[in-house]
């Protein structure tokens, strides 16, 4: 992204210049965020490089001052990553960028950056198996092969809105269709597909389609994060639509983590996603405790009660999430800040919770009147027990009782919002966000000062130890699961076939052309099937079968007009019209499938562990062409997609069959060809 080039035409752009979903010309702070990553990502790459060469000259060196200056070296390269990974962390914790530009007083939530990736040009792979595959003219598939690349290009910069999903979305279908009708399971393509990790910049490349659709669908939760964090949380609809984004985030991620179990990138790891679904949970249970004080916090015993167990709610998922950090091996990847923050909110929400039980005690004093038997039921439920010595009838009436407990609960209070203070000024990345801090300030001196308002000479004398708030919710959180039947996607070469039967795992004989009249209008066969059609009850002695047709072939074309979307009785239909004329009819047979050893998919990292079985490669921009994959013309800059296309004129590697062009007419509805994801067949 830091070589993109403006288009030559920008104020095409109210005109439906660029793909709807993405706009790479707004000069946001989010763009510049990207810019400032990729930029990031080159120097990881480098100081990668250079760590692994200096690895395996220190093993294979024998001299001891060789080895000493290597080690020496070394040392630095170490220091210089150490600088870059925790550049790339107050990237990821950059909450000015993402947070709403609404004026508010709310605690910022924790975005995910996009995923780079690096340009791949589909157009001579493609081409070459158009022609030696499906036995047609490559130059036909052009403009869909454009659409395909100029589609990808839009997925770099999506729109921070449902638009911008949407766009990732209809790529990730697409690429079903793609891995289907391109990417047969016994050989490789030769197109290198690479991503680097949001999280440590190491870039991470594939020869299949695996990492390319699982780094999609990590881009999709990571856009709804930031859409959730964009919210304005200063309005009840502004609340719910983070708190449904943090949902749908946690669901594709979820997802991710369920379908591909081998990514070999740090951060589409199981134990990381488990983990990323975890903290976009602890969010949206985040807000749903801001839409309940949203409309202000009553000082009434039920409504504290209520708040109180929100807030231990809050509390008790941020410390499940802070201890899910600390695990290896998430704990060594995982940004500090992140971990940070959920420490700092896991105390910080508990705080909030004993203040309000201690306010509820101490404020609200048994009268004439009140529902001794409800508030009693509501204190008993507060705890898992009352401390020894208290029963909640006997505290309720005793108005020492309830406020030396309530007290106890202000020290601890007091307690938590400290180790939140001290959990910010230990993380140079949280010292930096000051609302972080103003918010936490500001609630740690209310608790102070109530408890200085109560403080009393004896309290050290009579100190009471404030038991444990049960959490509770009135809203539970729960996992949005992706809805990509939802998203319209279209195949871009419907025109070779349909796909349950023109797909890469099959393969067909060249097209045939049978050259046959009907006699007395009878043709000599039946058909069957839809779309395409198979000759079926073939007369061993009619024209059609002396002139080499044969039972089971499928008709794909007849007169040059494309029959491989056509039903039985359109075929049939088109066959009576010739009457007794000569017929040129294309047929194709299907063959066997031969069995063939699997060729195992090849994956490259830089600095990953020998636990994902990675070989390292040194990869830059410049060794791009020397891959499989050598461009041919030379490529526009990826901002210049949409109706100006970047049409790919790639001469292909291989000649087209002695055969008559097929010119397909008509194009309806394929069935969905994600077997592979293990979906039920209904969500697409």
């Amino acid at each position: 992204m830091t070589d993109a080039l403006l288009p030559a035409s920008p104020e095409k752009k109210d005109d439906g210049y660029f793909r709807k979903g993405c706009n790479p010309l707004a000069q946001t702070g989010r763009s510049k965020l990207q810019n400032q990553r990729a930029a990031l990502n080159q120097q990881i790459l480098k100081a990668v490089r250079m760590r692994t060469g200096a690895e395996n000259l220190l093993k294979a060196a024998t001299n001891h001052k060789v080895r000493e200056q290597v080690r020496l070296e070394l040392s630095f390269v170490n220091s210089d990553l150490q600088m870059l990974k925790e550049e790339l962390e107050g990237l990821n914790i950059s909450v000015g960028v993402y947070q709403s530009t609404e004026e508010t007083f709310t605690i910022p939530l924790i975005p995910l950056g996009l995923k780079e990736t690096k340009d791949v040009d589909f157009s001579v792979v493609l081409k070459d198996f158009i022609l030696e595959h499906y036995s047609e003219d490559s130059y036909l598939y052009e403009d869909d092969i454009a659409d395909l690349m100029d589609l990808r290009q839009a997925c770099r910069t999506p729109s921070r809105d449902e638009a911008g999903v949407e766009l990732l979305m209809s790529y990730f279908l697409q690429l079903g269709f793609v891995e289907s009708r391109f990417f047969p399971p016994t050989r490789q393509m030769g197109i290198l597909f690479t991503w680097y990790d949001s999280l440590t910049g190491v870039p991470v490349s594939q020869q299949n389609l695996l990492l390319e659709k699982a780094s999609i669908l990590f881009n999709v939760g990571a856009l709804y994060t930031q859409i959730g964090t964009r919210c304005n949380r200063q309005a009840q609809a502004g609340l719910e639509w983070a708190m449904d984004a943090f949902q749908k985030a946690a669901g594709v991620l979820n997802y991710l983590k369920e379908t591909f179990t081998h990514t070999p990138s740090y951060d589409m790891s199981p134990a990381m996603l488990s983990v990323l679904v975890k903290m976009m949970l602890a969010q949206a249970q985040e807000t749903v405790f801001e839409k309940i004080c949203l409309p202000g916090i009553q000082n009434e015993f039920f409504m504290l009660v209520k708040v109180a167990q929100e807030a231990a709610k809050v509390g008790e998922v941020y410390q499940q999430l802070h201890t899910a950090m600390s695990q290896a091996p998430v704990k060594e990847n995982i940004p500090y800040s992140w971990a940070s923050v959920a420490c700092v909110k896991a105390h910080h929400y508990g705080a909030l919770a004993h203040y309000f039980v201690a306010t509820l005690l101490i404020d609200h004093q048994l009268k004439p009147g009140t529902d001794e038997d409800h508030q009693e039921k509501c204190l008993s439920q507060l705890y898992d027990h009352m401390p020894e010595g208290l029963t909640p009838l006997a505290t309720l009436k005793n108005a020492n009782q309830r406020r030396q407990l309530g007290k106890s609960h202000l020290r601890k209070a007091i307690a938590h919002h400290e180790e939140s203070v001290r959990g910010v000024s230990l993380c140079k990345k949280l010292r930096n966000i000051e609302l972080l801090q103003e918010v936490l300030s500001v609630a740690h001196q209310r608790s102070r000062l109530k408890y200085t308002q109560h403080q009393e000479d004896d309290d050290l004398l009579n100190l009471i130890d404030a038991p444990d708030i049960i959490s509770k919710t009135e809203q539970e959180v729960e996992i949005i699961v992706p809805q990509f039947s939802k998203v319209t996607a279209t195949d871009f070469f419907q025109k070779l076939g349909p796909l349950s039967v023109f797909s890469a795992n099959k393969r067909w004989t060249p097209p045939r052309s049978i050259h046959f009249t009907a006699e007395e209008g009878d043709l000599g066969f039946t058909l069957r099937g839809n779309s395409p059609v198979q000759v079926h009850f073939l007369d061993p002695y009619c024209a059609a079968a002396l002139a080499g047709a044969k039972e089971g072939d499928y008709i794909v074309s007849i007169q040059n007009v494309d029959c491989k979307w056509l039903t039985v009785s359109e075929v049939m239909k088109l066959l009576k019209s010739f009457g007794e004329d000569d017929i040129e009819m294309k047929v194709v047979s299907l063959l066997d499938s031969t069995s063939s050893m699997h060729n195992k998919c090849a994956t490259y990292s830089v600095g990953m562990q020998k636990t994902y079985s990675m070989i390292c490669l040194a990869i830059d921009d410049d060794d791009d062409k020397t891959g499989k994959t050598k461009k041919i013309s030379k490529k526009l800059s990826f901002l210049s997609w949409g109706t100006n296309k970047n049409r790919q004129k790639s001469a292909s590697t291989l000649c087209l069959p002695s055969v008559g062009v097929v010119r397909p007419q008509v194009k309806k509805k394929l069935p969905s060809p994600f077997g592979l994801l293990n979906s039920d067949s209904s969500m697409y």
